[in-house]
Formats: C-alpha cells, structure tokens, sequence
C-alpha cells in the first residue's frame, strides 16, 4: 500500500509539473520616444497643445500560459517634466494591463502582440508642498482611461536575454488636455525570459 501511494504521489507531481514548464514569465526595462499630432493640429474641445517629445522609460512584464498566450502589464513615463501652456510643469505616465501573444519566430527571435486597457496620468506640479493622511505630495493628478494596442520583435541576443523593439499605441478617452486623444510610443527594451529551455 506504501509502494502505491508514493508511486501515485510521484505520477500526480509529474503530472502537475508538465503544465509549470509550458510558463514563462519576462521582465524587461526600455526607452523610447512618445509622438502625437501637433499643438496646430487641436480641432473641437481639444487644447492646442501636444504630447510629442520627450524620453519615456519604461518597465514592463508578462505571464505567457501554455500556448503563447498570457497577460501582461507595463508602465512609461516621461524621464523630465514638460511645460504645459508655456509656465505650467507637467508629467505624463501611461500604464496599462493587456492580453498577450508571443508566437515564436524561429530559434533566437518571437513576435509580440499586446491589446489592453490602461490609464494616463497627468501630474501637473506646483511650487507648493500639499500634506494630506497619506503622506505629502506636490503635484495634482488627472486620470484618463485609454485603450492600448501594441507590438514588438524580441531578438534574442544571449540564452534568455532579449531586445525588443516596440511601438505602442494610446488611444486616451477625454484627453482635451492636448491637441489629441491618440499617442504613439516608439522604443526599445533589454528584457530577460524566466523560462526552462526556449
């Protein structure tokens, strides 16, 4: 009776770890560029100013299932604040959670396909110190939802080292802070895959 409970313990664990094998999970940290129609190109309740410009840092992961398929989340945000109406100090950060694909393409290259939801956070700074129960700040928030399309190459440069170029697309709702609602970001990122083989 001993002999069978250990051989079927040992058949549930092999079982049980096939599937764990199937995961990955990838990290990786870029930079890149953010483009938007120009500040003379605003129309209807959208102010004539634009999002262009600026170097984006950005951290990002995912968690690919069995089959290539998982979910994923990133973060970019411009590295030096911008000048909003020529006085106003400002920083945009853009996050958002996406279902991802990531289909292989040969031995040492995948292609990345990523579509989510995601928020853009406006903080506009002040020269002023605001204390609340939470702690201290100096900036004053606004938050947009907005949709997220993207896509990348992952070039793997050294056993599970990657790069990656990428473009994003930001499709922001009630974004009449600027001359658009739509953002385009443009990178590349130096990632690693938690994976057994590849």
């Amino acid at each position: 009776m001993k002999k069978l409970i250990v051989i079927a313990g040992l058949c549930v664990f092999l079982l049980t770890q096939r599937p764990a094998q199937a995961q990955e999970f990838d990290a990786a940290f870029g930079v890149g560029t953010l483009t938007a129609p120009s500040a003379s190109s605003a129309t209807g309740n959208y102010a004539p100013q634009s999002l262009s410009g600026g170097a984006y840092p950005s951290f990002s992961g995912d968690f690919l299932f069995k089959g290539r398929l998982g979910v994923g989340g990133e973060v970019a945000w411009r590295a030096s604040r911008a000048i909003y109406g020529a006085y106003q100090p400002y920083r945009p950060i853009f996050w958002d959670f996406n279902g991802i694909y990531v289909p292989k393409l040969g031995k040492f290259a995948a292609a990345e396909l990523m579509a989510g939801i995601g928020v853009e956070s406006l903080r506009a700074y002040q020269p002023f110190t605001t204390c609340g129960f939470t702690g201290c700040t100096n900036y004053v928030s606004t938050n947009h939802f907005l949709g997220h399309f993207g896509g990348g190459l992952r070039l793997y440069a050294h056993g599970h080292f990657f790069v990656r170029p990428e473009a994003h697309l930001y499709l922001v709702h009630n974004n009449v802070e600027f001359s658009s609602g739509r953002a385009t970001r443009f990178g590349i990122s130096l990632g690693y895959n938690f994976a057994p083989g590849f």
